[in-house]
C-alpha cells in the first residue's frame, strides 16, 4: 500500500469517526473554542492561521456569520488590533495565532497588555500533546514564557477541558484589574470529539478580583478631604476601566478639586471640563506637576504612580498626604508611601467618599494654576501650535487635526515624539478616545492598535498618528486596513529621524546622533500600492485643505506631513530628576 492510498484510507475513517460523533451530538474541540467565545459576547477576532491552529480555522469557515475574523499580516499586529479594540469598546480582545513563531511573535502584545492593563484573550495552537517536550516542530513552551507577563495561562490538552478553561480566561481577563490570558491548545485537544457543555465561570474561590471597600479607611480619606486647603487629584486609566467617569466628576465638583490624569487617564474627563487642568509627568503640563508638589492632600485614583509621572521619588509630594485609591492592592504603597490606602473599585469607592464629603470651594487654589498655564502657552504652546513662520511643526498638525474632527475623534498614537505631541495636543470630548502604549512604550504599535480601535468604534473617526520609524516597524498591516476596507485616517509626522531618541542625544548626549537619522521610502506611493488614499504636505498653507480631504475620504489615508527635522517637545522632566526641575524651552 503506497502513501497516497493509505492517506485516503485514514481520512474515510476519519470521516466515518466525526460522522458517528455528529450522531450522537458531539462536536471537536474546535467548535467548542468557538461556541465558548460566542457565549462569551466575543464577535470580533485577531489573527493569523498555521499549522498547529488549521483545525479552528476549519471550524471558524463555518462560523463567519457569527465571528468577524479580521486578517492581520503579522501576529504582533494581531494583539494590537486586539488590545485597541479593547480599549475603545471596553470588550475584551481575542487573538488567534498557531505555534511557534506564531505565538513567540504575540508576546511583545501580551507585555504590553499586561503594564497597560487591557483585557486580552490570546488563543495559540501546540502541537499534539503526545509531543509536547520532543522538540517537536514548531513546539514552544508558550506556558513557561507567559507566565510572567499574563493573569492567568494554561494549555489545554484536552477537548473536554475548552469550554472551562475560555470561560476561566474571560473572567480572569475582564474582572478585577484586566489584563491578558493566555490559553495554549494542543491540537489532539482540538480534534477531539466532545459532549459540549458551557458553564460560564463568575468565581474562583482562589482569586479575589475586587477587594472589599474598608468603610474606615472612606471616612478618614473623606475627612483628610474636608480638611485639605490645597487638595489635587491624580486621575489614572483605572478610572476609564472601572466606567467611573461620572462618579469622578461628581467627587470632583463636590469637593471643588482640580485634576490632572496619567496618559492613558486622558478622556477620563472632558478637555474643557473646569477642573481638568491636563496631564502629568516627563512631558505634562507645568501646573500639574510643579502643584503635585505644591499641594496639601494628594489624592491617586486608579493610576500607579509611574516613574514617568512620578520623576525623583525623593523629591516627590514630600510635601503633601497622600490618599490612594485602586483596584490593585499590590499598586499601593509600591513605589510611593501613602497616608490612607484605599482598596476597591473606583466606581463604588468614589461615591462612597462623595457621599460623606462636605461641599468646599477652593477658588484660590484652583485660580494658581493660571498662572502655569499662562507661562505654558507663552512659552510652548503657542510656538508649537500656532507659528507663523518656518517648517511644519508637530503640534499645530495634531491641533488642526483634533479641531477638524470637533474635537470628538479617537485618538491613537505610536510610541516617541508622534505620542507626546498626540496627547499634548489632541482634545477629547468623550471616555475611551486615547489609544497609546504607555508602560511599555511599544514603537510599532499605533496601526494595528488603530485598526482594532476603528473595528471597536465603527461609529467614530480615528486618528492614528504615528512616526517614521514607528510606522515602519508595523507597516505591512496596511494590507490589513486594505482587506477590511477600514475608513481609518492615518497621520505621519515625517521628521526622517528617530525624534525622541534624536531629543535625548541632544540635550544629554553632546548632539551625537548615533544612527538616528532615517532614509524613508516614498510613503505616498506605498499607501497607493495599498489602495489607500493619500497625500503629503510641507507646508502650512496647504496643511488645512489635506485635512479636509483626508476626513472626507471614504476608505483609509495616509496624510504625510513633513514637519521640522529638529523638533522638541517641550515640557520635558528629565529622566530621573524632580518635577521641580522641567525644561521648559
Amino acid at each position: 500500500m503506497d502513501t497516497s492510498q493509505f492517506c485516503k484510507i485514514f481520512r474515510y475513517f476519519c470521516r466515518r469517526i466525526d460522522e458517528n460523533c455528529m450522531k450522537k451530538g458531539k462536536i471537536s474541540g474546535s467548535e467548542a473554542l468557538l461556541r465558548t467565545l460566542i457565549a462569551e459576547g466575543v464577535d470580533t477576532i485577531f489573527g493569523y492561521p498555521g499549522g498547529q491552529a488549521i483545525p479552528i480555522y476549519d471550524s471558524l469557515y463555518d462560523y463567519k456569520d457569527k465571528l468577524r475574523h479580521v486578517l492581520v499580516r503579522h501576529e504582533q499586529g494581531a494583539t494590537h488590533a486586539a488590545q485597541g479594540y479593547a480599549r475603545v469598546s471596553g470588550k475584551v480582545g481575542v487573538v488567534i495565532v498557531t505555534s511557534g513563531p506564531g505565538a513567540t511573535n504575540t508576546i511583545t502584545g501580551i507585555a504590553d497588555a499586561m503594564i497597560d492593563s487591557t483585557p486580552m484573550v490570546v488563543i495559540t495552537g501546540q502541537v499534539a500533546s503526545s509531543m509536547l517536550g520532543t522538540d517537536a516542530f514548531q513546539e514552544v513552551d508558550m506556558i513557561g514564557i507567559a507566565l510572567p507577563i499574563t493573569k492567568w495561562a494554561f494549555q489545554v490538552r484536552s477537548a473536554d477541558e475548552i469550554a472551562w478553561a475560555v470561560s476561566r480566561a474571560f473572567y480572569i481577563a475582564s474582572s478585577g484589574r484586566p489584563g491578558p490570558v493566555l490559553i495554549d491548545i494542543a491540537k489532539d485537544a482540538q480534534v477531539g470529539m466532545i459532549d459540549y457543555i458551557y458553564e460560564p465561570v463568575r468565581f474562583i474561590r482562589s482569586y479575589q478580583p475586587v477587594p472589599e471597600i474598608d468603610n474606615e479607611a472612606i471616612a478618614a480619606a473623606a475627612a483628610m478631604i474636608d480638611g485639605a486647603r490645597k487638595p489635587f487629584a491624580l486621575v489614572g486609566q483605572g478610572v476609564i476601566l472601572s466606567g467611573a467617569e461620572q462618579q469622578l466628576l461628581a467627587f470632583l465638583e463636590k469637593a471643588d478639586i482640580p485634576a490632572a490624569t496619567t496618559m492613558l487617564g486622558l478622556s477620563a474627563l472632558p478637555s474643557d471640563c473646569r477642573l481638568n487642568k491636563g496631564m502629568l509627568g516627563m512631558h505634562g503640563n507645568i501646573g500639574p506637576n510643579r502643584k503635585t508638589n505644591l499641594c496639601d492632600v494628594l489624592i491617586a485614583i486608579g493610576m500607579r504612580f509611574d516613574d514617568r509621572v512620578t520623576g525623583d521619588l525623593n523629591a516627590y509630594a514630600r510635601q503633601a498626604k497622600i490618599i490612594h485609591l485602586d483596584i490593585d492592592v499590590s499598586e499601593i504603597g509600591k513605589n510611593v508611601a501613602v497616608d490612607i490606602a484605599v482598596p476597591g473599585d473606583a466606581k463604588e469607592t468614589l461615591a462612597a467618599i462623595t457621599a460623606q464629603l462636605t461641599p468646599a470651594r477652593h477658588s484660590e487654589w484652583i485660580a494658581s494654576f493660571d498662572t502655569d498655564e499662562k507661562e505654558e502657552n507663552e512659552k510652548v504652546i503657542r510656538r508649537e501650535t500656532m507659528p507663523e513662520t518656518g517648517a511644519l511643526r508637530m503640534g499645530e498638525v495634531v491641533r488642526k487635526v483634533s479641531e477638524a474632527t470637533g474635537n470628538d475623534a479617537v485618538l491613537v498614537t505610536d510610541v516617541g515624539q508622534n505620542q507626546m505631541m498626540g496627547v499634548r495636543y489632541f482634545k477629547f470630548k468623550q471616555t475611551r478616545s486615547v489609544v497609546t502604549s504607555g508602560g511599555l512604550g511599544t514603537m510599532g504599535f499605533a496601526l494595528p492598535a488603530a485598526i482594532g480601535a476603528k473595528i471597536g468604534a465603527e461609529r467614530r473617526t480615528v486618528c492614528c498618528f504615528v512616526g517614521d520609524g514607528g510606522l515602519q516597524m508595523t507597516i505591512q498591516e496596511l494590507g490589513t486596513i486594505m482587506q477590511e476596507d477600514l475608513n481609518l485616517k492615518i497621520i505621519l509626522l515625517n521628521n526622517n529621524f528617530l525624534g525622541m531618541v534624536r531629543q535625548w542625544q541632544e540635550l544629554f548626549w553632546n548632539e551625537r546622533y548615533s544612527f538616528t537619522p532615517m532614509d524613508n521610502p516614498d510613503f505616498v506611493a506605498v499607501a497607493k500600492a495599498y489602495r489607500m488614499g493619500a497625500r503629503a504636505v510641507s507646508s502650512r498653507d496647504e496643511l488645512d485643505d489635506a485635512i479636509r480631504e483626508m476626513l472626507d475620504y471614504q476608505g483609509g489615508y495616509l496624510l504625510v506631513a513633513n514637519v521640522e527635522r529638529d523638533g522638541m517637545v517641550y515640557p520635558m522632566v528629565p529622566a530621573g530628576k524632580s518635577l521641580d526641575t522641567m525644561i521648559v524651552e
